[in-house]
């Protein structure tokens, strides 16, 4: 099995936590300061000011519930294809949430065929390419992950670039859910695929990297991100 380092989705869960909170914080702090507009300045201005605060605290609090669930649905999919990485056969290193040039990237796999950046969606609903865009039920998504894919793999490029090897990485955009519909496709210099696929795809590559170049790479790796 390969050598798993990191954990797969603790960045997403800290990040939709972080990011859902704040305005329910903010809420409860505009509470605390109506109760003390009331109580030195104006009682009925502080409790005008209460109420909003309550019920936009409510409204926040709401808003945050959605974002923290986008989150972590982002997060057990990374778990889930973790997972699967993790089956790939021995001389493969899988990084889960490796940081490279500020960015946290879901996967990176280093191994005979060379290093893949791999970003992970967990997407309902049919997934489709179609004139190099990849559709959700027949629709553009609000960002688009091929774009995500190629930037990501890019600045582990410039990463292991620092830390003295200067290779080649793949973006790779793989759907934990299933829901890509192709078997795999090339869209814009990145590999398409269903998690499923990962495996197969990356354990039946040509060989680019020796046995020693991996182990010397992932080390390099394993140092730098302590």
């Amino acid at each position: 099995m390969a050598v798993v380092h990191g954990i797969a989705g603790e960045w997403s869960r800290v990040k939709g936590s972080v990011t859902g909170l704040w305005p329910v914080f903010l809420g409860v702090a505009a509470a605390g300061f109506s109760v003390a507009v009331a109580f030195f300045a104006s009682a009925a201005w502080g409790s005008a000011l209460f109420a909003v605060s309550v019920a936009a605290t409510g409204a926040a609090l709401f808003g945050a519930l959605h974002r923290i669930e986008s989150y972590f649905k982002g997060a057990r999919g990374e778990e889930r294809v973790s997972g699967i990485l993790k089956t790939l056969p021995d001389g493969y290193h899988v990084f889960n949430d490796f940081v490279a040039m500020g960015t946290h990237v879901d996967h990176v796999v280093v191994g005979p065929p060379g290093v893949f950046s791999v970003e992970t969606k967990n997407w309902q609903g049919e997934v489709t390419v179609d004139d190099g865009y990849v559709l959700v039920d027949g629709s553009l998504p609000t960002r688009q992950p091929v774009a995500q894919a190629v930037k990501e793999a890019a600045l582990v490029k410039s990463a292991l670039k620092r830390l003295g090897w200067d290779g080649d990485v793949t973006p790779v955009l793989a759907f934990a859910s299933g829901s890509f519909r192709p078997k795999m496709a090339e869209v814009s210099g990145a590999v398409v695929m269903n998690a499923s696929g990962l495996v197969p795809g990356f354990s039946g590559g040509r060989r680019i990297l020796s046995d020693e170049e991996v182990e010397r790479l992932a080390s390099l790796m394993e140092n730098n991100s302590r």
